[in-house]
């Protein structure tokens, strides 16, 4: 029974399995969080927010429930997922632009690993693992707010 359930946690941590792709789990799980902003944005920014508190509640109880809650496994994606959504709230519409702006911006940050990311990214626990990818987010939401104003996104 226990194991039963920790395999779930596993599965939402993965991102729903998204963060056992043999190579770069990380940028797999980015890209699925900006599949699922692109399908959510369309239907308005609340919906796209609601995602994104979603994501990011899920994560957190699914890493606390995991005996991996001390470390930052590379397989654990969910954070990527919900961090990656943030900057598309910057967005007017829809674009292709803009969402390869969204991504390209987040995994920076995200690699990188600026302050106050890199400060997060030192707690191992659930909101240190979840918390980088959405100070990540954070601060990608912010640039692309910057270059809306001199483009068209």
């Amino acid at each position: 029974m226990v194991t039963t359930a920790i395999t779930r946690w596993r599965f939402i941590a993965s991102g729903f399995g998204v963060g056992w792709t043999p190579k770069a789990p990380g940028t797999a799980g980015a890209l699925a969080g900006l599949a699922i902003g692109c399908i959510l944005l369309p239907a308005g920014n609340l919906a796209l927010l609601t995602g994104i508190v979603a994501a990011t509640a899920l994560g957190i109880h699914a890493i606390r429930k995991l005996p991996e809650a001390g470390e930052d496994p590379g397989w654990i994606v969910i954070d990527e997922i919900a961090g990656q959504m943030i900057p598309l709230l910057a967005l007017r519409d829809l674009s292709l632009e803009g969402a390869l702006a969204a991504f390209a911006l987040f995994r920076l940050f995200d690699i990188c690993k600026p302050p106050p990311v890199s400060w997060a990214d030192r707690r191992k626990d659930e909101i240190g693992i979840m918390g980088d990818d959405i100070i990540a987010g954070l601060l990608a939401l912010a640039v692309l707010l910057i270059l809306r104003l001199v483009l068209p996104l």
